[in-house]
């Protein structure tokens, strides 16, 4: 029987969680009553990760390992998921139980209740996340807001429900490097939010660092808008007008008498242009490399494995 909710799970080196993941998981999606599947996608982890999901897929029918080729990224890895879920319910979560699983009912909940395609998880309290984290969420989803637009619900990650609707709709998207959590409301479906309180890590140590971290903020930027390019349009007219100003000044002191030519007016027409141009090349630079990437064509992920391969190559050999 083909499932009716989908439960995709990015991992990458999750070994020291999964115990808990899978204590807290495993009841509570049989008792939703409803067939399920729970599908992990490891992204290429280097731990032992990938030996315990397998494990664990023995005793658990519903339990369905995707193992990436290479670590491909967060995004890739949800990539991944959407197009390998069969359900008419599709739910993201991360395996490090800071987004609590049982909100999951609730989410079916509201989906059936009131006929939505999308209900995200919004962190009503964020107190377990360090201050330096707290801070940089907050500017990236105001960010966010302002360039993409108010249908960005704001402190919403990538937990959220959505229907098979939505799951077509993003799968049928043609660009790459997808940011889930700006696509996704940029659709448009019928939504709603639930509300709840955000955890702390059970195990292990983040692998969303500030490298990463930073990389999603310029990815969600250049991939929505072309605000940045207008930015560099505006910089470039005002370093035409400071270097008028120059200009005038560098005039007024010669005509006048009053100063003998000097290095500091110099330094600082050259610090002040050069210093735009180069942010302006590093934005132009930004699109640049999106459009390189698309131009090349290259999957943003490659399966390497799918137990549900190795399920229905079993399943002539037990019917007989």
């Amino acid at each position: 029987m083909d499932p009716e909710l989908s439960v995709v799970v990015p991992m990458y080196d999750e070994e020291a969680v999964l115990p808990m993941f899978f204590e807290r998981m495993h009841p509570l999606l049989d008792s939703l009553g409803l067939p399920y599947e729970l599908l992990v996608v490891d992204d290429g982890s280097r731990d032992s990760t990938a030996a315990l999901l397998l494990e664990a897929a023995k005793d658990w029918p519903q339990l369905r390992v995707i193992r990436l080729l290479r670590n491909s990224g967060h995004q890739a890895a949800q990539s991944a998921g959407f197009r390998s879920a069969r359900g008419q319910y599709v739910v993201t979560i991360d395996a490090d139980l800071q987004d609590p699983p049982e909100t999951i009912a609730e989410f079916l909940h509201v989906m059936r209740e009131r006929d939505l395609d999308v209900v995200y998880g919004v962190r009503s309290d964020r107190s377990s996340d360090s201050w330096p984290k707290r801070t940089t969420a907050r500017l990236y989803y105001r960010l966010m807001c302002r360039l993409v637009g108010k249908q960005i619900p704001f402190d919403a990650g990538d937990f959220r429900m959505v229907s098979r609707r939505v799951v077509d709709a993003v799968n049928a998207l043609p660009e790459d490097g997808r940011v889930f959590r700006l696509v996704i409301p940029w659709l448009g479906f019928p939504s709603a939010e639930v509300t709840y309180i955000r955890a702390e890590r059970a195990a292990g140590s983040t692998k969303y660092n500030l490298t990463k971290m930073t990389r999603l903020a310029f990815d969600s930027v250049t991939a929505f808008s072309a605000a940045p390019l207008r930015l560099a349009t505006w910089l470039g007219l005002l370093g035409g007008l400071m270097s008028a100003l120059f200009v005038v000044g560098a005039l007024v002191i010669k005509l006048t008498g009053r100063g003998v030519p000097g290095w500091t007016s110099t330094v600082l027409a050259v610090s002040v242009i050069g210093a735009i141009q180069l942010l302006c090349l590093g934005l132009l630079g930004e699109y640049v490399a999106r459009l390189f990437q698309s131009s090349q064509r290259r999957p943003q992920f490659l399966v390497g494995y799918d137990s549900l391969e190795d399920q229905k190559r079993a399943e002539p050999v037990a019917t007989r």
